[in-house]
């Protein structure tokens, strides 16, 4: 990364402190000394001496100068130990994975390597975005959130037969605060809803928070068991939460069929389905969505651009019923009084970028080669896939007997290696026979390695 000279002038002082040539209470060199010395303009050290008196490490006397401050303050960065023997609950994976040091790979967390991500739209849409007007930098935006990306996402939702008005989408601030934002809305403590069974961890940590009674349907390669579906029924669920697209972590595709009973189901019930669409970028042949066939008076589509565009960049959204969505912007109000309307504009500049198709189309080359490349490299250590996915990143698979996930992930964890334990997505007793994998993660050797001595190790202790 190009390192800018104002930059370079604020390490050549915090080098000088470092090394003690710079003590407390000493009189730095004039802007005009240091500009000549370091042969770099006058306003590239006045902006840099800013910064450092912004930091506490320097301090401007008026009519005196600059000196290294006399009471500058010592922050210890006291990294806490990995903890590996955390109980492997919902949210396992998501602290091992975003604690981790960058050496560690990150086999079982749910997004793409840093490198497979659209970094030259990204850095074309702040570009963009800096030259934009001032309101756009400071002012709150208008409630329902950025009008091109609303229009962006109704185009898009073209694809699945959704005539969508921009008044049907309202912003939020990522897919996770779409659901937090639903379940205060249509839910309270002790009501009962539905959820896939495995199903995304969030979805199980959020009910926890919310503390709702949650029913697991079987999660089939069809989709959900409608037998079971159909019996939870019985328990007067609020709701059925669900992946629509690509599922996780199974990464199955709802067939039509399966699809139109469950719609069937829920419509008799008057069961509202919240499908969260957040890896539909992935998908190269749609699969069914409930809102299709159901319509937005019953099905609640969320969804963000985490995994596709960027995770750094939070921006999420809600499409249901206008009356509905502005109930919901009502409780957003409340809640959060505004959203992330810069964000959303660095997106939407990063979308509409010329780059990003090319990049989503070898998105889904690099996914097909290392999905085979995944599934071979498991089996060779007698890990197979329940599913075999027809696109995205994950793989869902079942563990050789004897061996216990949550055991097997820690024993990877000492190891530098991150690994999804079945237990984190399922409550079902068969759980830790499970495992689900990131291919885009696993195209390193180190992970069959690390899996290999963990597996033998395993059974020496048996």
């Amino acid at each position: 990364m190009t390192i800018s000279k104002i930059e370079r002038v604020i390490a050549f002082i915090q080098q000088e402190i470092s090394n003690k040539k710079l003590i407390a209470g000493t009189r730095l060199m004039s802007v005009r000394q240091l500009a000549q010395h370091l042969n770099y303009s006058v306003s590239t050290v006045v902006e840099a001496y800013a910064r450092l008196v912004a930091e506490g490490l320097i301090e401007a006397r008026t009519g005196s100068g600059y000196y290294v401050s006399t009471k500058m303050q010592v922050i210890h960065n006291i990294e806490k130990p990995v903890q590996y023997e955390r109980e492997v609950d919902p949210l396992w994976i998501s602290r091992q994975s975003l604690e981790a040091k960058s050496d560690v790979i990150k086999a079982g967390c749910g997004w793409l390597p840093v490198e497979w991500m659209p970094e030259l739209s990204l850095r074309r849409a702040l570009k963009q975005v800096a030259k934009a007007e001032a309101s756009l930098l400071v002012d709150y935006p208008i409630p329902h959130g950025h009008l091109g990306l609303r229009q962006w996402i109704a185009r898009k939702n073209k694809k699945y037969d959704l005539e969508l008005s921009v008044s049907q989408i309202l912003m939020t601030d990522s897919a996770t605060q779409a659901i937090d934002l639903l379940f205060r809305k249509l839910l309270k403590a002790g009501d009962v809803i539905l959820v896939d069974d495995p199903c995304y961890f969030n979805f199980l940590a959020l009910s926890q928070v919310h503390d709702l009674q949650v029913i697991s349907i079987p999660f089939t390669e069809h989709g959900p068991s409608v037998q079971h579906f159909q019996q939870a029924l019985l328990y007067q669920p609020k709701i059925y939460l669900t992946n629509s697209g690509i599922h996780n972590p199974t990464g199955a595709t709802l067939s039509i069929a399966h699809a139109y009973q469950i719609a069937k189901l829920a419509e008799q019930a008057n069961l509202i389905i919240i499908e969260d669409d957040i890896f539909a970028e992935f998908e190269q042949i749609p699969a069914p969505r409930y809102s299709s066939l159901m319509g937005f008076e019953r099905v609640i589509q969320i969804g963000s651009f985490s995994k596709t565009v960027t995770a750094a960049i939070r921006c999420g959204y809600i499409i249901s019923h206008e009356k509905f969505i502005d109930e919901c912007i009502d409780l957003k109000i409340a809640t959060n009084f505004s959203g992330g309307h810069l964000n959303a504009e660095i997106i939407y500049q990063a979308l509409l970028d010329s780059s990003y198709k090319k990049h989503l189309d070898n998105l889904h080359k690099k996914l097909l080669k290392t999905m085979q490349f995944t599934i071979q490299s498991l089996a060779k250590l007698g890990i197979e896939p329940v599913i075999i996915p027809k696109a995205g990143i994950f793989l869902w698979c079942q563990l050789p007997k004897q061996m216990n996930a949550s055991v097997l992930s820690k024993l990877c964890l000492k190891q530098g290696v991150i690994l999804a334990p079945g237990n984190s997505f399922s409550q079902s007793p068969d759980a830790g026979q499970f495992m689900r994998f990131n291919v885009a993660q696993c195209g390193y050797k180190k992970v069959f390695d690390v899996l290999e001595s963990a597996m033998e190790e395993m059974k020496n202790i048996q």
